[in-house]
């Protein structure tokens, strides 16, 4: 029969249909082949029908699926697709709706007819419209049907009022059901090419095909129910750092890569992932209608009803994982509407400053908390999240947590003078954490005073000033990397250098200002807050002596995050150790200044520091084996305190390099801080 309609169409003038064709059409044989094929007589009829379905729409060239002698048997063919999972006739229906799927994508127009297909046709026969569907040609010559008037309904002309503003029920959207069911298929192929032909459908949605997709169809909520039953069906309880482990799950290979350790619930996790890399796919491609309303319903059903009130949960296992896998979220996540779902998720639409006494009940205040939590694994893994946050290309992350609190600069004293000299700008004899012992143990600014830290036009302190306060902050005796091989502060430079680029194309869209507001001196002083996320981020750096190395890590690692940040007001606040601080108040370079007189008072009580504190940065760089220490904790938290400086030496250096021969870095681009 195929070939008999392939022949004769190929002896036909173009859009004409022949007789054969038109008995086809004309004697239901479509229909009754679909219910042959529904009442699987004879056995395996329906894998028969899916074929030749199949190869008809493929093969043959004169639009068929505006018929309604096709139209309908199509659609009762699609409902008995994709309906029982690990179905014998799975890789024919997935064929079937690649056929239809291709057809789409040669005319866009069709989705919105394929898609309201009992609905459209019962609706379009009750109207008698001009642009209901065709009947059979009355005549073997008839000529296709005409797209402008009796042609396929939606082809050139919009939904009518009824489909733009359904009634709120979900039709019958039998292409979508379909797909979505070989969706879950257990056989990859036929998984992989059904949501291949699903992002095909909602990548060439018109607005009006889109907004039926969301209104009336089911694709958005079996979509994101499929995306919590595989969360639901992962253990309870995961290693974070094999959740960490697991990068690189695509939705075109969701499986687990074989060379990487075997751990409970390692398939599970790796089917998550990739279904959410998946619906992440969907909404980068979709149409803005599609991708708004599948990212409202991803964060509503996901975010809100499952992780919050894990997140939120007394156990410290619970939220351990649960900020594992919020982190692993993150670092797939690359749409921009589903990103901005998930920043509102976790900190909220308020944009005004915090004040000290202020603690609202939100997720964000709890995983603030949670950086300071009494369990050092929870406050790691919250740490990695707001790290991996930062990361992303969404001005309200950093204004939010950051920027708000510095606006005003509120932080420096109002009509104060310059310092005039190094030593007046860092105070050291005031300080009650500077003893006698620290002037004498080498920290001591040298004899010949320089003279105040030079000022470019812009405002920005001259950067070697700037690099040398953070090189010569840690005192000699406190530092060990003079004594090994690449461990030198040329290293950090190279680094930051190349993060430093990615941030800056990252926020390059954001029109940040590059100089800093001059301060009006005549305005009156008010009290200065640095915001939750900065104070907790301080009070970590202060503890660096007492905290775990794994932990103190994490902690410089986001405050160098922070200082990367191309912002006038960042720069200023974690960066210049010149600025005068009102009373009160602290910048980065404060906490580390009193870091470092704790520090030379607790030297004073460790025997054979500087010998000590070498082999434990052998071990921490595992050239000597691993073995407990006396004050292991200190002396890894100076070691840590003094890469840290090195680093924050750098991040300056990058940021303003100097302008001169010597330099091997070319300036930032322009348009940069």
């Amino acid at each position: 029969m195929l070939d008999i309609l392939v022949y004769e169409e190929r002896q036909q003038a173009a859009g004409e249909a022949g007789p054969c064709l038109e008995y086809l059409l004309q004697h239901k044989i479509l229909e009754t082949l679909c219910t042959l094929g529904k009442a699987e007589y004879p056995p395996g009829m329906r894998q028969q029908v899916f074929q030749f379905f199949s190869k008809v729409l493929a093969q043959v060239q004169h639009p068929l699926l505006h018929y309604l002698n096709v139209h309908r048997p199509v659609q009762k063919l699609l409902r008995l697709g994709g309906t029982v999972p690990g179905s014998l006739t799975e890789k024919e229906e997935v064929q079937f709706t690649t056929v239809l799927c291709s057809k789409i994508q040669q005319d866009p127009a069709l989705l919105t007819y394929i898609l309201e297909g009992k609905k459209t046709v019962t609706r379009k026969k009750a109207s008698r419209e001009p642009t209901a569907l065709p009947q059979e040609p009355a005549s073997p010559h008839n000529r296709a049907p005409d797209r402008g008037s009796c042609g396929a309904w939606g082809l050139t002309a919009p939904l009518p009022a009824e489909t733009e503003e359904p009634d709120g029920g979900i039709g019958e959207s039998n292409l979508i059901t379909s797909l979505t069911g070989l969706c879950k298929s257990k056989k990859g192929r036929v998984a992989l090419k059904a949501q291949e032909n699903l992002l095909l459908l909602v990548s060439v949605a018109s607005q009006a095909a889109a907004t039926y997709l969301v209104q009336s169809s089911p694709c958005c909520p079996v979509i994101v129910e499929h995306l919590c039953q595989l969360y639901q069906s992962m253990p309870t309880l995961l290693d974070p750092a094999d959740v960490a482990a697991l990068e690189g799950i695509s939705w075109r290979l969701p499986s687990a890569p074989s060379d990487e350790a075997s751990f409970p619930g390692k398939e599970a996790l790796a089917a998550f992932l990739g279904w959410f890399d998946y619906c992440d796919q969907l909404i980068m491609e979709a149409h803005t209608v599609f991708a708004d309303a599948l990212a409202k319903a991803v964060a509503e059903k996901l975010f809100v009803e499952i992780l919050q009130p894990q997140l939120l949960h007394v156990s410290e296992q619970s939220i351990l994982t649960t900020t594992a896998l919020l982190t692993a979220l993150l670092r797939q996540l690359r749409s921009p509407a589903l990103l901005r779902e998930a920043v509102a998720f976790l900190l909220g639409t308020e944009q005004r400053p915090a004040v000290p006494g202020d603690s609202p009940c939100t997720l964000r205040t709890h995983l603030v908390r949670h950086c300071d939590h009494l369990s050092d694994e929870i406050s790691i893994a919250t740490l990695r999240l707001f790290e991996e946050l930062l990361q992303k290309p969404h001005e309200q992350i950093i204004h939010s947590l950051i920027l708000c609190h510095l606006e005003g600069r509120l932080y420096v004293v109002r009509g104060s003078p310059e310092p005039e000299s190094y030593e007046d700008t860092l105070d050291l004899e005031e300080d009650p954490y500077f003893t006698d012992g620290l002037l004498n143990a080498g920290f001591q600014p040298s004899a010949k005073h320089p003279p105040a830290p030079a000022t470019n036009s812009d405002g920005k302190t001259a950067v070697t000033e700037i690099v040398n306060s953070f090189l010569c902050l840690v005192p000699e005796e406190a530092k060990t990397s003079a004594f090994l091989e690449d461990t030198g502060y040329d290293t950090y430079v190279h680094d930051a250098y190349g993060l430093f680029q990615e941030c800056s194309s990252r926020v390059a869209p954001w029109g940040w200002p590059l100089a800093l507001t001059p301060l009006d001196p005549h305005e009156p002083e008010r009290p200065f807050f640095e915001g939750h996320f900065l104070r907790m981020l301080f009070d970590r750096m202060s503890r660096i002596l007492e905290q775990p190395y794994s932990l103190n890590l994490q902690v410089t690692s986001v405050l160098s995050r922070l200082a990367l940040f191309p912002h006038p007001l960042i720069h200023e606040y974690l960066l210049d150790p010149y600025i005068n601080l009102a009373p009160g108040c602290r910048s980065l370079f404060s906490v580390l200044v009193r870091v470092i007189g704790d520090l030379m008072q607790r030297i004073q009580r460790v025997p054979q520091f500087p010998g000590k504190l070498l082999l434990v940065r052998k071990q921490l760089m595992g050239q000597v084996p691993g073995e407990q220490l006396d004050h292991q904790t200190l002396l890894q938290g100076v070691v840590v305190l003094e890469e840290f400086c090195k680093e924050l030496a750098a991040i300056a250096f990058v940021k303003f390099p100097p302008h001169g021969p010597h330099l091997c870095l070319s300036p930032p681009p322009e348009g940069h801080v």
